[in-house]
């Protein structure tokens, strides 16, 4: 059973920045398949896909983050990262880090991820 473990979560104020780093157990990626991602949940509201990388390091991100996250990988560390700027409050959230393997990311959709960490909380004060 693959493991996820996220860390880099805190308290920031808006317009700073925070970087979330996710270790894997075990390899996600095969040469051509496999996805990680990053999603978030805030009180009250469903979980939504934060980004997602596959295989080949194409990435994607949901229009609220677009030019304001950043979603990388370290395969030789199996790990998961996500560079967080320009924090608006609403970007309060617990995040979670995700991985599904034999997938291409097609989507950001939490159903289509079947290993998920704990996850890590971000708060962003005016």
């Amino acid at each position: 059973q693959v493991q996820l473990m996220e860390s880099g979560g805190g308290s920031v104020q808006a317009g700073g920045s925070l970087r979330l780093s996710c270790a894997a157990s075990e390899y996600i990626y095969s040469t051509y398949t496999g996805c990680m991602g990053w999603f978030r949940q805030a009180p009250g509201k469903e979980r939504e896909g934060v980004a997602s990388i596959n295989s080949v390091g194409l990435t994607r991100y949901a229009d609220f983050v677009k030019g304001r996250f950043t979603i990388s990988k370290d395969n030789a560390k199996n790990s998961l990262y996500l560079q967080m700027n320009s924090l608006k409050p609403e970007d309060t959230a617990m995040y979670y880090c995700a991985a599904q393997r034999r997938t291409n990311c097609y989507t950001l959709a939490p159903l289509d991820f079947g290993y998920w960490g704990q996850g890590t909380q971000v708060t962003v004060s005016l």
